[in-house]
């Protein structure tokens, strides 16, 4: 009999570049989305919420993220040009979990940030449970203040990282884990 915490010990990123369709249909996006907004959320603030990247709007916002790129570095090689292009064009769809901070709020803003945090680990585990291939990722994107406006961010908002789902196409081989004993002590008075 298999355990039940199973799906997390073989819990793994599928590559962007390894994403493909089919995608999650709507009924199936929309209850992956309700699960992962499931998620713990000290003082009721819900500190998040979700942007959708689908169809011809992926290869649009990376071609902006190319002028962007390019802008800042005019030596900017064209494969690199080519990678911002073409980076949200793979999965069938990019969901952008985005932290709304609360800077009124008694929570502080690391709760707050690591809620929404929690619901893009969400997507990740639920589309894998689905059968689908997700990874959530960052880079320069998620953290630049043009990028934040060009998605309509406010000025607490902030992007926790762009979550790519989509189906694998491919079996992605499991990296080493770290051994728990390496990680565990207990702590005595």
């Amino acid at each position: 009999m298999s355990s039940p915490l199973q799906p997390l010990l073989q819990r793994h990123s599928v590559p962007v570049a390894q994403l493909g369709g089919p995608g999650p249909d709507e009924a199936t996006l929309r209850a992956l989305l309700e699960a992962a907004i499931r998620v713990p959320d000290h003082g009721k603030l819900v500190p998040f919420r979700l942007l959708l990247l689908r169809g011809d709007d992926k290869l649009r916002f990376g071609e902006r993220l190319a002028v962007l790129a390019e802008a800042r570095d005019p030596a900017l090689p064209d494969s690199k040009r080519e990678k911002e292009r073409r980076r949200y064009t793979f999965a069938p769809v990019v969901v952008v979990v985005v932290a709304r901070i609360d800077i009124g709020s008694k929570v502080p803003e690391i709760e707050q940030r690591l809620s929404a945090g929690c619901v893009a680990y969400n997507l990740v585990l639920g589309a894998t449970q689905l059968g689908l291939g997700a990874q959530w990722l960052t880079g320069w994107a998620a953290y630049d203040g043009e990028v934040a406006r060009m998605l309509g961010l406010g000025a607490h908002e902030h992007v926790t990282g762009f979550v790519h789902i989509g189906t694998p196409q491919m079996d992605v081989p499991d990296r080493d884990r770290p051994a728990l004993d390496d990680l565990l002590g207990t702590w005595t008075a």
